[in-house]
């Protein structure tokens, strides 16, 4: 290699850039990683041109190692990041499987939109903001008696909405 830096990447390059890539594809698996990968190792041979000499062994050799090295180092860092020591156990998760609650409570959403905005309002109030008929009276502007009627509606609205979307009780 030639004490030149600069002249010394253009020989790696031309000699074996290519090579150096296809190697870190093979490591890496996915072809951005591995372009940065072998820019990571380029960087590193111009940074230590000093030992990229073929009478101390193969150029290439060195590349690939590094190379590899530059990839070992990346996943043990990631490992290293994921991994817990016995004294930090997470808490048990909660084992319930919560897939029906959501699909359900999308299915009521969409059932919401049918109604009209005063039964929808009246169901907001009492059922999902836990209001007191009192309360959603004196939210609504409306009287108590109101409240009541127009949830009784709502929720028969709502049974009728559900069951056209094939909902059964």
């Amino acid at each position: 290699m030639t004490d030149n830096p600069t002249a010394m990447m253009q020989q790696l390059h031309d000699e074996h850039a290519s090579a150096l890539w296809g190697f870190c594809l093979h490591l890496t698996s996915d072809p951005v990683r591995a372009e940065d990968v072998a820019q990571e190792t380029l960087l590193r041979a111009w940074q230590h041109h000093d030992r990229l000499d073929e009478s101390r062994g193969s150029v290439r050799s060195w590349l690939f190692t590094v190379a590899r090295n530059i990839v070992i180092d990346e996943w043990r860092s990631k490992r290293f990041q994921n991994e817990r020591s016995t004294g930090e156990l997470p808490e048990p998760g909660d084992a319930v499987d919560h897939t029906d609650t959501l699909l359900q409570s999308w299915l009521v959403a969409d059932a919401l939109t049918q109604l009209s905005p005063e039964h929808r309002a009246v169901l907001l109030e009492c059922y999902y903001r836990g209001r007191s008929v009192a309360e959603a009276s004196r939210r609504l502007g409306v009287p108590e008696g109101t409240v009541k009627s127009r949830t009784h509606y709502a929720l028969r609205a709502l049974r009728l909405a559900l069951e056209e979307m094939g909902v059964g009780a």
